[in-house]
């Protein structure tokens, strides 16, 4: 599949080819300057899980590592869910970074900011019935639950700071600064595991004490990331336009983005609910080894969502100029990174997944059974690249009906498929019927974006001719 816009070609009509393949080559070097550091800070995700897992474990009750664990699990969901607030942050600033409209750029966040500090003050105000909810719907055990509470009642006192962190991300990346993400995340995640470790190991605390960890950790990252705003305001001309920040009609573009994308969010967590309950009805060890597997998922995500995110900056960017040759050469080299990833995924999980799971679980019933299901794994990174990639793009262009769409349709296709070859499988292998339905889930949403981005290229984003006139601005450093 071609990515280049047919009306958008990066050759001049007297076909100037040098020109195009320095284009490509600088194309290819923003992608990765922005992608990497997005990429390192993902890795650090996953090192915090596990050393809130290896503190609360070394308790001589292992009930406190079931109610953390189950309320960690709470909020991955509960913040994911608002997780728009980064995305459309970031899809509207690299507009206004394109159109040199810096005034733009400085109300995004302060509208931004706002949304989120608000959006955090009324989940603070309604987190008993939240609270309750969501561990009802997680089901655990009595004690994991009580815990669980205890725990959720602290870590919901970081909502304010977490979502205004979401913005702050999301203005940075929009300015094509992505070394802000890892500062930020590297910063809370070692205090975080600093504090783990006073409060759990040096000060006796339990369970309360890894909330209250992460808690201060989230609200050091807003001083941080609020310390690095404020460098960034001395380097952009224009002022806040208070009219901006505070009449709510100001903020139709803003919320109808965002609505959007906390809908196509909600579609997004109902297909994995859907997936593990449907796993979890056959048996414990199908969860436990279908868990392991979407660590392999997960694995690949860390990746290809850093190429994601320079897609989002680059092709925003590229939008508010009205370049859609810039457009076109900025999608085509994120295409070129992401499948080189999605590639080396598959043959790394061909040949190594039974390494991998190993490393992932001691349990010989879970390791055989995940074992089965491998080749899934193997096919999983190819499908699923293309969602991957344009919804980067669609981000970056704020064409967020297409991605809200995207996964209704494909739910519609989902939960059919699911049923389908439930029917048609023999006992042993409704688990692969499982699997299948879930890859046709992927297939059809990467189908869906490539077919809408197939006719906005043909149309939308090639409407208006490229202004060659257009000032290329320099990328503002922090």
């Amino acid at each position: 599949m071609s990515f280049q816009p047919p009306c958008c070609s990066v050759f001049s009509p007297s076909g100037h080819a040098v020109a195009t393949l320095n284009s490509e080559a600088s194309a290819r070097r923003r992608i990765w300057t922005l992608a990497w550091p997005i990429i390192l800070s993902n890795i650090t995700v996953p090192l915090l899980g596990l050393v809130d897992t290896a503190v609360v474990g070394h308790l001589p009750d292992s009930r406190y590592l079931a109610g953390v664990t189950l309320g960690a699990t709470l909020f991955s969901f509960l913040y994911w869910g608002f997780g728009f607030l980064r995305m459309g942050t970031t899809g509207l600033t690299s507009q206004a970074v394109g159109r040199e409209n810096d005034s733009e750029v400085r109300n995004l966040l302060g509208q931004a900011l706002l949304l989120a500090m608000g959006i955090g003050a009324l989940l603070i105000l309604f987190s008993q019935p939240l609270i309750a909810l969501g561990l009802w719907l997680l089901d655990g055990s009595e004690v994991a639950t009580r815990l669980a509470a205890e725990y959720a009642q602290i870590r919901i006192l970081s909502a304010p700071a977490v979502l205004a962190n979401y913005a702050i991300l999301g203005w940075f990346l929009g300015q094509q600064n992505s070394r802000v993400t890892l500062a930020i995340l590297v910063l809370t995640n070692s205090v975080n595991i600093a504090l783990d470790l006073l409060f759990v190991v040096g000060l006796g605390m339990t369970s309360d004490g890894v909330a209250w960890a992460t808690v201060i950790a989230d609200y050091t990252a807003l001083a941080f990331g609020a310390w690095l705003v404020l460098r960034q305001l001395q380097l952009l001309q224009g002022r806040f336009l208070r009219e901006r920040l505070f009449r709510v009609a100001a903020y139709g573009e803003l919320f109808q983005v965002n609505a959007n994308l906390f809908l196509r969010t909600l579609g997004l967590l109902f297909a994995m609910a859907f997936f593990t309950s449907r796993g979890a009805a056959q048996g414990d060890t199908v969860l436990a080894a279908n868990a392991v597997l979407m660590q392999f998922i997960m694995l690949t995500s860390y990746a290809l969502d850093g190429f994601a995110h320079a897609a989002e900056a680059t092709t925003g960017r590229a939008v508010g100029r009205r370049r859609w040759d810039e457009f076109g050469t900025a999608v085509r080299a994120a295409t070129e990174f992401s499948l080189i990833t999605a590639t080396a995924a598959a043959l790394a999980f061909a040949l190594g997944g039974h390494q991998l799971i190993a490393l992932l679980t001691g349990l010989p019933e879970v390791r055989a059974t995940a074992g089965e299901y491998l080749p899934w794994m193997v096919a999983m990174p190819l499908i699923a690249v293309w969602s991957y990639l344009l919804d980067g793009v669609f981000i970056g262009a704020t064409a967020i009906r297409e991605m809200r769409n995207s996964i209704f349709l494909a739910l519609a296709i989902y939960l059919p498929a699911w049923w389908l070859t439930q029917q048609a499988a023999a006992p042993d292998y409704v688990n692969h019927a499982l699997w299948l339905s879930f890859l046709i889930f992927t297939a059809a949403r990467s189908l869906v974006l490539a077919s809408y981005y197939w006719h906005h290229r043909r149309s939308r984003w090639c409407h208006q001719a490229n202004d060659d006139t257009a000032q290329r601005i320099p990328d503002r450093p922090v």
